[in-house]
């Protein structure tokens, strides 16, 4: 309270944010969700892809990408995966754990997904990131809570649909059936979305329609946002 009451005028990047800030302050307040992550370069073919993860290009592959911690979900992902599970499917966890290893290992073993979930459980550099989101079909974020997430611009930037909860700013971000798909944070929710995915055109479309919703996370849409700030709180 003591530090926001300091402050002018805010950038806030999701509802709930907002929220909590009217708890501390009226200061004029502007939404402009995060830009995109244009520092992992462009996406690359398919195949390549593949072969530089020493994946077989023959499978499809959804992603989890990034830190993992309790609140992301990983543990719903592994019991809705077990509901989806498909021939010829594989699920991608590419990132360090940032919290105890061995419940997600028993929760694999348990669910019998060892052949089935692609540990690569390490800390992912910046110039192999094109190659997960350019290998993979889709990225699900099974949050159990959020704000907002940087994994849903990094798949804006490669145009790569997502399955997200829908927990805090994720919604906004992702609008439903447009470049994927909004569910529950339940494992019956999240799988039940997974299917959907394989449904008619739904993966083509999705990434066309990335092209256009991407243009809300420019840059320049942001400058723009804090310009407009500045107005409202510059002495006249």
């Amino acid at each position: 309270r003591y530090f926001l009451s300091s402050i002018d005028g805010f950038i806030y990047m999701s509802e709930q944010v907002h929220e909590e800030l009217k708890a501390y302050t009226s200061a004029p307040a502007l939404f402009s969700p995060h830009p995109l992550f244009e520092n992992f370069g462009a996406a690359v073919a398919r195949d390549e892809a593949c072969r530089r993860l020493g994946l077989d290009p023959a499978q499809r592959y959804a992603l989890f990408f990034g830190l993992i911690r309790d609140y992301k979900g990983l543990d719903i992902l592994l019991d809705a995966w077990a509901r989806f599970r498909c021939p010829g499917h594989r699920l991608i966890v590419a990132g360090e754990f940032y919290t105890a290893r061995e419940p997600y290992l028993n929760r694999i073993a348990d669910n019998g997904l060892q052949d089935e979930v692609l540990l690569h459980d390490r800390f992912i550099p910046d110039d192999d990131v094109k190659y997960y989101f350019s290998a993979a079909d889709f990225v699900v974020q099974p949050y159990k809570t959020a704000t907002q997430s940087g994994v849903t611009q990094i798949a804006y930037q490669f145009c790569v649909p997502m399955v997200v909860t829908a927990v805090g700013g994720l919604p906004e971000i992702v609008p439903d059936g447009r470049v994927g798909y909004v569910c529950p944070p339940t494992a019956e929710g999240v799988a039940a979305a997974m299917d959907r995915m394989y449904e008619g055109d739904a993966l083509k479309r999705f990434r066309e329609n990335c092209v256009e919703e991407r243009r809300r996370f420019s840059w320049e849409e942001m400058c723009s946002r804090v310009t407009e700030l500045y107005g409202l709180v510059a002495p006249k």
